[in-house]
């Protein structure tokens, strides 16, 4: 796949704080990327030196195959940047101000007049265009945002934090529009924020970002296993017995329980087994349980995701 993004060894010092700690990471076209991490873990730091904003102290960072160290002007013509909080001519309509974005960006007046329309109608502000953006909420103004960054037609958008302020419906629609164009247009999104569940809602792949250093990345589902290595399910098995057919003892079934792969330990405890394994084994269990005998009184399974990340090192701290 064509890749985006692509960071090998970024660093970047601030006197003797160590903002973004030697970070290697890629995004391919098409993919909606979450950072995620707690406030100050240097997320706003690696988006300004995507944009050529701020100068890198080691390694290199390539922007649609653009050096944006030595290039930063040809990036931004690339790359739509939203922020959290975005400013507006506040005395000018939605459509006054896309215009004057447009006219910024070079684009023919006839085409940007043409464009804007569209584009406000895809943002759903089609209807309030000519009105004044001092007037707007705060989510329609940054569906304005988004159509700014949109006018420009960018190979790839980068929000950072860009639904803080909103209501839930806000955010819900705002998600739901950010996945609708990314797949409509192929653009490729990087989506900054320390919300995990709405990272889980629209990114196709996750990093998670602490203290400067990229912890663990990938799809939601394997996050567990890269950052919980030892275990990342654990599941609940209550059992009933008819003492007439029983030939095997609960101490033997936990043995057996044990030959199963992937299991990693096995508690008994009053009728109740625990078992931690490394992937979903609740199928053999189940029919392990009930070919030896016993009854099958219920049976719960947790797996490992991103409330369990959260825990461990959004509220801790900790890191790796």
């Amino acid at each position: 796949m064509e890749k985006r993004i692509e960071v090998s060894g970024l660093t970047k010092k601030y006197g003797t704080h160590l903002a973004v700690d030697d970070l290697t990471l890629s995004i391919e076209k098409g993919e909606i990327f979450g950072l995620l991490g707690p406030n100050g873990a240097g997320k706003s730091t690696t988006i300004l030196m995507l944009l050529g904003l701020t100068e890198v102290d080691a390694g290199c960072v390539k922007v649609c195959g653009i050096d944006a160290t030595r290039n930063p002007l040809e990036v931004k013509r690339k790359v739509g940047y939203l922020p959290e909080d975005v400013g507006f001519y506040n005395d000018y309509s939605g459509l006054q101000n896309l215009m004057y974005i447009a006219r910024l960006n070079n684009i023919p007046i006839k085409q940007a007049q043409k464009d804007a329309l569209g584009i406000l109608e895809e943002v759903g502000l089609l209807d309030v265009k000519d009105k004044k953006v001092e007037s707007y909420s705060r989510g329609m103004r940054q569906r304005l945002g988004l159509a700014d960054v949109l006018i420009k037609e960018p190979e790839v958008i980068i929000l950072d934090e860009p639904t803080l302020g909103l209501d839930p419906e806000g955010v819900r629609k705002f998600l739901q529009l950010i996945v609708r164009l990314s797949r409509k247009k192929g653009i490729t999104v990087l989506f900054s924020s320390h919300h995990m569940h709405q990272i889980q809602q629209v990114c196709d792949r996750v990093g998670i970002f602490v203290k400067g250093k990229l912890l663990a990345e990938g799809k939601i589902s394997d996050l567990a296993g890269q950052l919980f290595t030892k275990n990342t399910f654990t599941i609940e098995a209550g059992v009933t017995s008819n003492q007439a057919n029983l030939k095997t003892p609960l101490e033997e079934v936990t043995k057996k329980i044990n030959q199963i792969k992937g299991v990693a330990n096995v508690t008994l405890n009053n009728n109740h087994f625990f078992v931690e394994s490394k992937q979903d084994v609740s199928d053999e269990l189940s029919k392990l349980i009930v070919n030896l005998g016993y009854g099958l009184s219920y049976l719960t399974k947790k797996e490992y995701g991103l409330d369990d990340i959260y825990h461990k090192f959004f509220q801790e701290g900790k890191a790796i």
